[in-house]
């Protein structure tokens, strides 16, 4: 954020002295590598961007995992979270101007015109008055700024103002919420009802935060400068007055709650994270913006105070108002990592580099920063909802210095956000870093905020459309022009003044940037400051790459990863104290006890290996698909025996076909079908039988369709297993793009998988039809003459023989199979032990192996002595036939 002076600010506090006169160090990513990281960071916008615009809007934001759009009242409400969403396509409009800084004009434009044609800001609907400002009112004016400076170099000529006329409309409904006696707005407003009457559902409450109040300004100061109704300005400024006014007088530190009739500090805490953050960063903006030295004498002010009692390099902890020296708390929350970017804007490059480092070695240690660590380093709070604090003070630090160092933290940033926090249909917030489990949230200030800041730190000058040190940031990152401290407007009421007697002593006030050759002597400067916070964090709380056990120094284990047959694998989860139990119906229960563990950190990847698996296994369960049938038509079944099976999720799809797929089957050689099959000669144009284990359904299903196969069956190794009693089981891909995979695939238990290797045993030829559904003995058989060597019954002994000892050699040893998610369970545990399970496949009741299509149907002639063993199996199957049929009338 990088902001020009205009000819009537005083001259006095030149910030940009310093990012002009700033070191120049040498450096160490090429230009290449710059530009491979940018175009990268508009890679991972273009994956967030699209997938909302796809799958979510023009709700106001998407669900990424579940890759749907969230809509207020349709999904279970989340708190206060929820009030950011006012069914005004929240994110569309929070993105606009990102897409002109990322040179995206023409979806720029087209977005300008989906917002002004869709969006609708009269919905009965209680929102934040402050996240309404922050994101819609300045994502608003971020994006008319965009127009007009577009329009003035001859695009979008049609632009005639009127996201700036949809801004005046927000600003108005959000006015009744500053109908208070203290001027302090009411923390919620309905959109179309205001705040008082029992309509608007709001109105009651009493206190707010103090960033809630004081941080309008931007926003409503240039709403009033780029109409010239300064209705906004003045009550945003009246908000700021009150707050000054209230400040503990011998602290000069607010408090984080206040309330908004009598002014009393509620919460007496202080910090410079939730609750106070921006209401800093706004005191120090709006002098940047509008110029009036008061907004500056106050904010160095409260940072002397802050340096003097907050600040504890590189910590920030929050303190009592009332008593300073007192501390509040012995934890931070993520939101003060904007801090170090702030006092680069203020001059003071040191603390800011310690701090900064200090949050960046708390980064390296759990992927992305908690949203409360303790002073120890260690997660107070687990989550972390993708916020863009610490990338934007990357990138001050960066325009400050020019130090490489920043980059390469930077490049942390982007490859973590891709390894652990991308997902198909987005990139999904963390719900535990320690876990790495995801929560199906992407909020709107990521694409508002985080590809801006990570874009501007790899782009150079020449890849930007505009120079961005004509512009301020907002809190959300939305670019208001400096020129708007030039416009003419209406005489703001005065600010409030001192207490009387009360004489502002001049040298609080710091009017020059501190000569940054004295900052930095030598080009080493910065990485001095910041060597003493990493040996801090390193003793107080070591890297679990450098100590880490399970891993053995590389990355732990992966939930996507893992292969039950795999024995390092197997290593690792005894380490992280995970038990693996193979359970009778063929699945794989995995069990962690923490305390089993060979250390603590063993024990927080045994918990992420752990909410990863259960997170596939939810994610499984959703994608849920119907059983299958392998209906056996060949003499003396006649399709009168139907085998329930599990689908896959590749290859084709069994229910888009009307007459299915239908061959005789033979088995894989290996049986296995883990390598390219020796027998591929005689799988040609026929259905291969495979054995599960030693590898992936996918690869199986490769290896197969390679020798011709025309489809596949796969039957599962764990002696025992039916579908009479195990959950329906359908087989996951390989992680990687299984569109390859054309041909058929279907799981059948060990019981069903057995019934058709008897038949193959006891006939030489055995016919099946894969279908989704089973169908009756006229329509399998309609147009088409039966097999004469099916007539007649006859078989060769010894050949009959010589396959039966063929298929029993078949019979191997049970072989492990690589886990996937809806082959997985996890056993929920005692409070001593780190991580509760689920289950994870869903069962399907009422099905198992089914049989009799026609009931009625005599076995034909010759059939009789050779399918006695048959006949016994299905007299056991009758009780299912009720089942098979309710099923045909849901549709199978």
């Amino acid at each position: 954020m990088w902001m020009l002076h205009s000819a009537t600010m005083l001259p006095a506090f030149l910030l940009l002295f310093l990012m002009r006169t700033s070191i120049s160090l040498s450096e160490t990513m090429s230009r290449d590598e710059k530009n491979k990281l940018r175009n990268q960071v508009v890679e991972m916008f273009d994956h967030a961007y699209q997938n909302y615009m796809d799958h979510a809007y023009p709700a106001d934001e998407l669900m990424p995992l579940t890759c749907r759009g969230r809509v207020r009242g349709l999904e279970p409400s989340r708190g206060d979270i929820d009030d950011a969403l006012g069914k005004f396509s929240l994110t569309l409009i929070d993105t606009l101007d990102t897409l002109a800084l990322l040179n995206k004009t023409v979806e720029f434009e087209k977005a300008v015109r989906r917002v002004v044609a869709d969006v609708r800001l009269d919905n009965d609907i209680v929102v934040s008055v402050f996240e309404t400002n922050i994101r819609v009112l300045g994502g608003l004016l971020g994006g008319h700024s965009m127009a007009v400076m577009l329009k003035e170099s001859g695009r979008m000529v049609w632009y005639q103002d009127e996201l700036l006329h949809m801004a005046k409309d927000l600003g108005l409904r959000l006015l009744p919420a500053f109908n208070t006696s203290s001027g302090l707005p009411y923390p919620r407003v309905n959109l179309r009802y205001g705040v008082r009457g029992p309509e608007t559902r709001t109105g009651t409450e009493t206190d707010t935060c103090t960033a809630c109040a004081g941080t309008i300004i931007l926003e409503f100061a240039a709403l009033s400068r780029f109409t010239g109704d300064p209705t906004f300005e003045a009550h945003a400024r009246r908000a700021l007055d009150f707050l000054w006014e209230k400040r503990q007088r011998n602290s000069n530190l607010v408090g984080t709650t206040i309330n908004i009739h009598s002014g009393e500090w509620v919460r007496r805490d202080s910090g410079v994270g939730a609750g106070i953050d921006s209401y800093y960063e706004y005191l120090m903006k709006a002098y940047i913006l509008l110029g009036d030295d008061q907004y500056l004498q106050r904010f160095n002010t409260h940072y002397a105070s802050i340096m003097k009692y907050i600040s504890q390099p590189p910590l920030l902890l929050d303190v009592h108002i009332h008593k300073p020296l007192l501390p509040a708390r012995t934890w931070m929350d993520s939101l003060l990592a904007f801090f170090p970017g702030l006092q680069v804007l203020k001059g003071d490059i040191r603390p800011a580099i310690e701090t900064h480092e200090m949050l960046y070695q708390v980064t390296k240690k759990h992927n992305f920063l908690p949203e409360a660590f303790t002073t120890d380093f260690r997660v107070h709070w687990a989550q972390h909802p993708l916020r863009p604090e610490f990338a934007e003070s990357t990138y001050f630090l960066y325009k400050a210095t020019r130090d490489p160092y920043y980059l390469e933290v930077g490049r942390t940033i982007l490859e973590n956000l891709n390894r652990y926090a991308r997902v198909p249909c987005g990139f999904a917030a963390m719900k535990d870093v320690r876990t790495g489990s995801h929560e199906d949230r992407m909020d709107s200030f990521f694409l508002a905020e985080m590809f801006k800041y990570l874009f501007l730190l790899f782009a150079e000058e020449e890849d930007l459309p505009f120079n961005v040190e004509d512009y301020v940031f907002t809190t959300e990152a939305h670019l208001l022009p400096l020129s708007l401290s030039t416009v003419s407007n209406s005489p703001a009421p005065p600010l409030v003044n001192n207490t009387a007697g009360e004489e502002l002593d001049d040298s609080n006030f710091e009017w020059t940037c501190p000569n940054t050759r004295l900052l930095f002597p030598d080009p080493a400067f910065p990485r001095n400051l910041r060597d003493p916070v990493r040996s801090a964090l390193d003793k107080s709380c070591p890297h679990p790459t450098t100590h880490r056990e399970p891993g053995m120094g590389r990355p732990p284990l992966r939930a996507q990863d893992f292969m039950v047959n795999n024995p390092e694998h197997l290593e690792l989860l005894r380490r992280m104290g995970v038990s693996l139990i193979h359970l009778k119906d063929g699945r794989v229960q995995l069990v962690q006890h923490a305390t089993q563990a060979v250390s603590a950190v063993a024990a927080e990847d045994g918990m992420r290996f752990m909410q990863e698996m259960m997170e596939l296994s939810s994610q499984q369960q959703k994608e849920q698909l119907p059983p299958r049938a392998v209906q056996i038509v060949s003499l003396p079944f006649f399709g009168r025996v139907v085998l329930t099976a599990g689908p896959a999720q590749f290859g084709m799809d069994l229910s888009k076909s009307s007459s299915g797929v239908r061959g005789f089957v033979t088995v894989a050689e290996p049986y296995n079908g883990c390598s390219e099959l020796s027998n591929g000669e005689i799988v040609a144009g026929r259905i291969a039988l495979l054995q599960r284990g030693q590898c992936m359904f996918a690869e199986k299903a490769r290896h197969i369709q390679k020798a011709g196969a025309i489809g596949g069956i796969v039957i599962d190794d764990n002696e025992g297993s039916s579908s009479d009693t195990a959950p329906l089981f359908q087989m996951a891909g390989d992680g990687r793009n299984t569109d390859d995979v054309t041909l058929p695939l279907l799981f059948l238990f060990y019981k069903e998988g057995n019934i058709l290797l008897e038949a193959l045993k006891e006939y030489r030829e055995v016919e099946v039809l894969l279908s989704d559904k089973a169908r009756d003995r006229e329509s399998i058989f309609k147009g088409k003459a039966l097999p004469g060597n099916l007539l007649d019954g006859s078989t060769d002994g010894a050949e009959e023989g010589d396959c039966s000892t063929e298929e029993k050699d078949h019979t191997s040893p049970a072989f492990s199979e690589p886990v996937d998610q809806s082959q997985v369970t996890t056993q929920e545990q005692t409070t001593d032990d780190s991580v509760v399970g689920q289950e994870s496949v869903q069962a399907v009741e009422g099905l198992g192996s089914y049989a009799s299509v026609d009931e009625g149907e005599e076995p034909a002639a010759g059939g009789d002595s050779s399918s006695q063993s048959v006949d016994s199996l299905m007299a056991d199957w009758q009780e299912d036939l009720e089942a098979f049929k309710q099923m045909e009338k849901d549709e199978l």
